[in-house]
Protein backbone atom coordinates (compact mmCIF):
# COMPACT_ATOMS: atom_id res chain seq x y z
CA UNK A 1 0.00 0.00 0.00
CA UNK A 2 2.84 2.39 0.85
CA UNK A 3 4.47 1.75 -2.52
CA UNK A 4 1.21 2.62 -4.29
CA UNK A 5 0.86 5.81 -2.24
CA UNK A 6 4.46 6.72 -3.07
CA UNK A 7 3.86 6.08 -6.77
CA UNK A 8 1.02 8.63 -6.72
CA UNK A 9 3.18 11.04 -4.69
CA UNK A 10 6.01 10.75 -7.23
CA UNK A 11 3.61 11.66 -10.02
CA UNK A 12 2.44 14.73 -8.12
CA UNK A 13 6.02 15.84 -7.52
CA UNK A 14 6.80 15.42 -11.23
CA UNK A 15 3.71 17.47 -12.12
CA UNK A 16 4.87 20.27 -9.79
CA UNK A 17 8.38 20.24 -11.22
CA UNK A 18 7.10 20.20 -14.82
CA UNK A 19 5.03 23.27 -13.97
CA UNK A 20 8.20 25.00 -12.78
CA UNK A 21 6.95 25.47 -9.24
CA UNK A 22 8.72 25.05 -5.94
CA UNK A 23 6.89 23.35 -3.09
CA UNK A 24 6.64 26.72 -1.35
CA UNK A 25 5.13 28.41 -4.39
CA UNK A 26 2.63 25.58 -4.90
CA UNK A 27 1.50 25.87 -1.28
CA UNK A 28 1.18 29.66 -1.58
CA UNK A 29 -0.96 29.48 -4.71
CA UNK A 30 -3.07 26.70 -3.17
CA UNK A 31 -3.51 28.84 -0.03
CA UNK A 32 -2.58 25.98 2.28
CA UNK A 33 -1.95 27.21 5.81
CA UNK A 34 0.51 24.39 6.50
CA UNK A 35 2.64 25.73 3.69
CA UNK A 36 5.52 23.86 2.09
CA UNK A 37 5.52 21.22 4.86
CA UNK A 38 2.18 19.93 3.56
CA UNK A 39 3.59 19.61 0.05
CA UNK A 40 6.66 17.83 1.41
CA UNK A 41 4.64 15.32 3.45
CA UNK A 42 2.46 14.50 0.43
CA UNK A 43 5.42 14.12 -1.94
CA UNK A 44 7.30 11.87 0.48
CA UNK A 45 4.23 9.66 0.98
CA UNK A 46 3.99 10.55 4.67
CA UNK A 47 0.34 11.55 4.37
CA UNK A 48 -2.35 10.71 1.83
CA UNK A 49 -3.69 13.52 -0.30
CA UNK A 50 -7.42 14.31 -0.25
CA UNK A 51 -9.52 14.59 -3.40
CA UNK A 52 -9.96 18.33 -2.85
CA UNK A 53 -6.22 18.88 -2.40
CA UNK A 54 -5.42 16.78 -5.46
CA UNK A 55 -7.79 18.86 -7.57
CA UNK A 56 -6.19 22.04 -6.24
CA UNK A 57 -2.69 20.67 -6.94
CA UNK A 58 -3.64 19.87 -10.53
CA UNK A 59 -5.42 23.21 -11.03
CA UNK A 60 -2.42 25.21 -9.79
CA UNK A 61 -0.07 23.18 -12.00
CA UNK A 62 -2.28 23.47 -15.09
CA UNK A 63 -3.03 19.76 -15.42
CA UNK A 64 -5.69 18.86 -18.06
CA UNK A 65 -9.05 17.64 -16.67
CA UNK A 66 -8.60 14.14 -18.14
CA UNK A 67 -5.25 13.71 -16.38
CA UNK A 68 -6.74 15.04 -13.15
CA UNK A 69 -9.48 12.40 -13.32
CA UNK A 70 -6.86 9.68 -13.88
CA UNK A 71 -5.00 10.78 -10.76
CA UNK A 72 -8.24 10.91 -8.76
CA UNK A 73 -9.04 7.36 -9.86
CA UNK A 74 -5.57 6.24 -8.76
CA UNK A 75 -6.00 8.04 -5.43
CA UNK A 76 -9.29 6.24 -4.82
CA UNK A 77 -7.65 2.92 -5.69
CA UNK A 78 -4.86 3.55 -3.17
CA UNK A 79 -7.39 4.51 -0.48
CA UNK A 80 -9.37 1.31 -1.08
CA UNK A 81 -6.40 -1.04 -1.10
CA UNK A 82 -6.57 -1.90 2.58
CA UNK A 83 -9.74 -2.83 4.43
CA UNK A 84 -9.86 -4.36 7.88
CA UNK A 85 -12.06 -7.36 8.60
CA UNK A 86 -14.08 -5.07 10.87
CA UNK A 87 -14.83 -2.81 7.90
CA UNK A 88 -15.57 -5.70 5.55
CA UNK A 89 -17.87 -7.39 8.05
CA UNK A 90 -19.73 -4.23 9.02
CA UNK A 91 -22.91 -5.71 7.56
CA UNK A 92 -22.17 -9.15 9.01
CA UNK A 93 -20.57 -12.25 7.52
CA UNK A 94 -23.61 -12.77 5.31
CA UNK A 95 -23.33 -9.30 3.76
CA UNK A 96 -19.67 -9.83 2.95
CA UNK A 97 -20.38 -13.18 1.29
CA UNK A 98 -23.22 -11.68 -0.76
CA UNK A 99 -20.99 -8.88 -2.07
CA UNK A 100 -18.39 -11.43 -3.11
CA UNK A 101 -21.06 -13.60 -4.74
CA UNK A 102 -22.17 -10.77 -7.00
CA UNK A 103 -18.59 -9.90 -7.98
CA UNK A 104 -17.80 -13.48 -9.04
CA UNK A 105 -20.43 -13.44 -11.76
CA UNK A 106 -18.28 -10.94 -13.66
CA UNK A 107 -15.02 -12.90 -13.46
CA UNK A 108 -13.61 -14.50 -16.60
CA UNK A 109 -10.40 -15.98 -15.17
CA UNK A 110 -9.81 -16.63 -11.46
CA UNK A 111 -6.48 -17.91 -10.13
CA UNK A 112 -6.25 -18.88 -6.47
CA UNK A 113 -3.04 -19.90 -4.71
CA UNK A 114 -3.58 -21.22 -1.19
CA UNK A 115 -1.16 -22.32 1.52
CA UNK A 116 -3.57 -22.59 4.46
CA UNK A 117 -7.22 -23.32 3.72
CA UNK A 118 -9.48 -24.90 1.12
CA UNK A 119 -10.53 -22.07 -1.26
CA UNK A 120 -14.08 -20.84 -0.68
CA UNK A 121 -15.33 -21.89 -4.11
CA UNK A 122 -14.29 -25.49 -3.39
CA UNK A 123 -15.58 -25.78 0.17
CA UNK A 124 -18.40 -27.97 1.37
CA UNK A 125 -21.15 -26.41 3.44
CA UNK A 126 -19.81 -28.10 6.57
CA UNK A 127 -16.25 -26.88 5.98
CA UNK A 128 -17.48 -23.34 5.31
CA UNK A 129 -19.34 -23.48 8.61
CA UNK A 130 -16.11 -24.43 10.38
CA UNK A 131 -14.10 -21.65 8.73
CA UNK A 132 -16.70 -18.90 9.23
CA UNK A 133 -17.38 -19.90 12.82
CA UNK A 134 -13.65 -19.62 13.43
CA UNK A 135 -13.54 -16.23 11.65
CA UNK A 136 -16.44 -14.91 13.74
CA UNK A 137 -14.61 -15.89 16.92
CA UNK A 138 -11.23 -14.49 15.86
CA UNK A 139 -12.72 -11.22 14.60
CA UNK A 140 -14.91 -10.78 17.71
CA UNK A 141 -18.16 -10.41 15.75
CA UNK A 142 -21.26 -10.10 17.93
CA UNK A 143 -23.75 -10.99 15.19
CA UNK A 144 -24.13 -14.73 14.64
CA UNK A 145 -25.15 -15.00 10.99
CA UNK A 146 -22.84 -17.89 10.14
CA UNK A 147 -25.64 -20.07 8.75
CA UNK A 148 -26.83 -17.31 6.41
CA UNK A 149 -23.25 -16.56 5.35
CA UNK A 150 -22.67 -20.25 4.57
CA UNK A 151 -25.76 -20.28 2.37
CA UNK A 152 -24.51 -17.18 0.53
CA UNK A 153 -21.13 -18.82 -0.11
CA UNK A 154 -22.81 -21.96 -1.43
CA UNK A 155 -24.82 -19.78 -3.81
CA UNK A 156 -21.57 -18.13 -4.93
CA UNK A 157 -20.28 -21.55 -6.01
CA UNK A 158 -22.89 -21.58 -8.76
CA UNK A 159 -20.46 -19.42 -10.74
CA UNK A 160 -18.36 -22.55 -11.33
CA UNK A 161 -21.03 -23.66 -13.78
CA UNK A 162 -20.46 -20.66 -16.06
CA UNK A 163 -19.16 -21.92 -19.42
CA UNK A 164 -17.54 -18.54 -20.14
CA UNK A 165 -15.21 -18.54 -17.13
CA UNK A 166 -12.23 -20.55 -15.88
CA UNK A 167 -11.35 -21.25 -12.27
CA UNK A 168 -7.78 -22.29 -11.48
CA UNK A 169 -6.71 -23.42 -8.00
CA UNK A 170 -3.16 -24.10 -6.87
CA UNK A 171 -2.82 -25.63 -3.39
CA UNK A 172 0.21 -26.53 -1.34
CA UNK A 173 -0.19 -30.20 -0.36
CA UNK A 174 -0.29 -29.28 3.34
CA UNK A 175 -3.74 -27.75 2.75
CA UNK A 176 -5.04 -31.30 2.25
CA UNK A 177 -3.78 -32.30 5.68
CA UNK A 178 -4.71 -29.29 7.81
CA UNK A 179 -7.79 -30.29 9.79
CA UNK A 180 -9.70 -27.28 11.19
CA UNK A 181 -12.79 -29.34 12.02
CA UNK A 182 -14.01 -32.87 12.81
CA UNK A 183 -12.68 -35.85 10.85
CA UNK A 184 -15.99 -36.42 9.09
CA UNK A 185 -16.05 -32.81 7.86
CA UNK A 186 -12.50 -33.11 6.53
CA UNK A 187 -13.25 -36.46 4.87
CA UNK A 188 -16.31 -35.01 3.11
CA UNK A 189 -14.23 -32.03 2.00
CA UNK A 190 -11.52 -34.12 0.39
CA UNK A 191 -14.09 -36.20 -1.46
CA UNK A 192 -15.68 -32.97 -2.65
CA UNK A 193 -12.33 -31.86 -4.08
CA UNK A 194 -12.18 -35.06 -6.13
CA UNK A 195 -15.65 -34.30 -7.44
CA UNK A 196 -14.89 -30.63 -8.17
CA UNK A 197 -11.94 -31.67 -10.33
CA UNK A 198 -14.40 -33.18 -12.80
CA UNK A 199 -15.95 -29.82 -13.62
CA UNK A 200 -14.91 -28.66 -17.11
CA UNK A 201 -14.37 -25.09 -15.90
CA UNK A 202 -12.16 -26.05 -12.93
CA UNK A 203 -8.43 -26.82 -12.92
CA UNK A 204 -6.84 -27.99 -9.68
CA UNK A 205 -3.10 -28.23 -9.16
CA UNK A 206 -1.38 -29.42 -5.99
CA UNK A 207 2.26 -28.73 -5.15
CA UNK A 208 3.64 -31.90 -3.51
CA UNK A 209 5.48 -31.56 -0.21
CA UNK A 210 8.52 -33.44 -1.49
CA UNK A 211 8.87 -31.81 -4.90
CA UNK A 212 12.12 -30.17 -5.97
CA UNK A 213 10.94 -26.57 -5.81
CA UNK A 214 13.83 -25.32 -7.96
CA UNK A 215 14.26 -22.28 -5.73
CA UNK A 216 10.55 -21.38 -5.78
CA UNK A 217 9.51 -20.76 -2.17
CA UNK A 218 5.89 -20.72 -1.02
CA UNK A 219 4.31 -17.25 -1.27
CA UNK A 220 1.45 -15.68 0.63
CA UNK A 221 -1.98 -16.96 -0.38
CA UNK A 222 -3.58 -14.76 -3.03
CA UNK A 223 -6.44 -14.57 -5.50
CA UNK A 224 -6.06 -13.07 -8.98
CA UNK A 225 -9.21 -11.80 -10.66
CA UNK A 226 -8.64 -11.62 -14.41
CA UNK A 227 -5.73 -9.20 -14.86
CA UNK A 228 -7.43 -6.43 -12.89
CA UNK A 229 -6.70 -7.09 -9.23
CA UNK A 230 -5.09 -9.34 -6.67
CA UNK A 231 -6.57 -9.95 -3.22
CA UNK A 232 -4.39 -10.95 -0.28
CA UNK A 233 -6.13 -11.84 2.98
CA UNK A 234 -4.13 -11.15 6.13
CA UNK A 235 -4.90 -11.68 9.81
CA UNK A 236 -6.37 -8.21 10.30
CA UNK A 237 -7.83 -7.45 6.89
CA UNK A 238 -7.62 -7.70 3.11
CA UNK A 239 -5.17 -6.03 0.74
CA UNK A 240 -6.44 -5.32 -2.78
CA UNK A 241 -3.75 -4.68 -5.37
CA UNK A 242 -4.66 -2.96 -8.65
CA UNK A 243 -1.35 -1.46 -9.85
CA UNK A 244 -0.46 -3.16 -13.18
CA UNK A 245 3.23 -3.62 -12.33
CA UNK A 246 2.39 -5.27 -9.00
CA UNK A 247 -0.26 -7.48 -10.61
CA UNK A 248 2.38 -8.54 -13.12
CA UNK A 249 4.63 -9.71 -10.26
CA UNK A 250 1.81 -11.88 -8.89
CA UNK A 251 1.14 -13.26 -12.38
CA UNK A 252 4.79 -14.26 -12.59
CA UNK A 253 4.61 -15.82 -9.13
CA UNK A 254 1.51 -17.75 -10.21
CA UNK A 255 3.29 -19.14 -13.27
CA UNK A 256 6.20 -20.32 -11.12
CA UNK A 257 3.95 -21.99 -8.55
CA UNK A 258 1.59 -23.50 -11.14
CA UNK A 259 4.56 -25.05 -12.91
CA UNK A 260 5.43 -26.96 -9.71
CA UNK A 261 1.93 -28.36 -9.24
CA UNK A 262 0.77 -31.80 -10.33
CA UNK A 263 -2.59 -32.20 -12.00
CA UNK A 264 -5.08 -34.86 -13.02
CA UNK A 265 -4.36 -38.34 -11.70
CA UNK A 266 -1.26 -37.21 -9.81
CA UNK A 267 -3.31 -34.62 -7.93
CA UNK A 268 -6.04 -37.20 -7.28
CA UNK A 269 -3.44 -39.52 -5.81
CA UNK A 270 -2.36 -36.88 -3.28
CA UNK A 271 -5.97 -36.24 -2.24
CA UNK A 272 -6.65 -39.98 -2.02
CA UNK A 273 -3.58 -40.46 0.16
CA UNK A 274 -4.87 -37.90 2.64
CA UNK A 275 -8.29 -39.56 2.53
CA UNK A 276 -6.82 -42.97 3.16
CA UNK A 277 -5.30 -41.79 6.43
CA UNK A 278 -8.67 -40.41 7.57
CA UNK A 279 -10.40 -43.69 6.65
CA UNK A 280 -8.08 -45.85 8.74
CA UNK A 281 -9.65 -47.33 11.90
CA UNK A 282 -8.70 -45.44 15.03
Amino acid sequence: MQSARQRLADQLRQIREDAGLTGRELARRARWKAGVSKVSRIEHGHRPISAADLRTWCEVCGVPPERTEELLAEMRAVAGMWQTHRQLNRGGLKGRQERLRDEYWRVKLSRVYQTKVIPGLLQTSAMTTVYLTQARKEQHLALDDVAAAVEARMQRQECLKRPDARWLFCLEEDVLWYRPGPVEVHREQLRHLLSAMCRPTVSLGIIPRDIDRRGVSPDESFTMVDTELVGVELVSGTLTITAPDEIRLYAEAWDRLWSLAVHGEAARALISEALEVLDRPR
